[in-house]
């Protein structure tokens, strides 16, 4: 670790990060497998079809916990839009398409990662629902469990896409991003082009931490 470095996460958000990534994708995964005939070999892995749709259920369960800490703890700063400078990055397409001399200052997520949490949280919340009544289909409509089919069959569509943008953003779009959710700590140099504000913000409150400082000078950077 390198003097200097910035804190941009803690242990708890890393730790929701990733149980929500990983049963996601694990989700994915064996969703791909009772869903395609192609794949139906992910079931043989596991004991077969019938253990592969347990497996799911339950992985769903945990992933309708997990969502819920991270709808809890990153609603306020990830699920809010702020304007007039989130439209702006909207237009200039967070440089990420063309060059921008001037990008619009962001806070700690940018608009981009705003509509990512957005999309994994709305339609977490649908792909959970839907699965716990066609998991327990009992007391609802025919027609009503045809639709959670679809509805489940949605979310897995926009979640999946999602989840590629998202893993291009962290590492070719914006490299140096990734450290952020593994060791919780982040380049000063990164966090001034990326997000900008959030650094102002945190220097001018005192919550900034740096690697290698002592306690009271990391929260005095102002």
């Amino acid at each position: 670790m390198k003097k200097g470095m910035i804190k941009a996460t803690g242990p708890f958000e890393r730790v929701v990060h990733w149980c929500l990534a990983l049963s996601c994708l694990f989700l994915c995964i064996t969703g791909m497998g009772m869903m395609y005939h192609s794949l139906n070999f992910i079931g043989t892995i596991f004991g077969g079809m019938g253990n592969l749709k347990v497996i799911h259920n339950y992985t769903g369960i945990f992933f309708g916990v997990s969502l819920l800490f991270a709808i809890v703890m990153w609603w306020k700063e990830a699920g809010l839009f702020s304007f007039p400078e989130d439209g702006q990055w909207f237009a200039a397409a967070g440089g990420y398409l063309w060059h921008v001399d001037n990008m619009p200052e962001v806070g700690k997520y940018n608009p981009g990662q705003k509509m990512f949490f957005l999309a994994v949280a709305l339609f977490g919340i649908a792909m959970v629902v839907s699965g716990l009544i066609m998991w327990f289909p009992l007391g609802y409509s025919v027609e009503m469990v045809r639709w959670m089919f679809a509805l489940h069959a949605l979310g897995y569509v926009v979640i999946f896409a999602f989840f590629f943008i998202h893993l291009y953003l962290v590492t070719i779009g914006a490299p140096g991003s990734a450290p952020a959710m593994f060791s919780g700590w982040v380049t000063r140099g990164w966090v001034k082009v990326q997000h900008p504000k959030w650094l102002k913000e945190m220097e001018k409150d005192g919550t900034l931490v740096v690697y290698g400082e002592g306690k009271a000078s990391a929260k005095k950077r102002c």
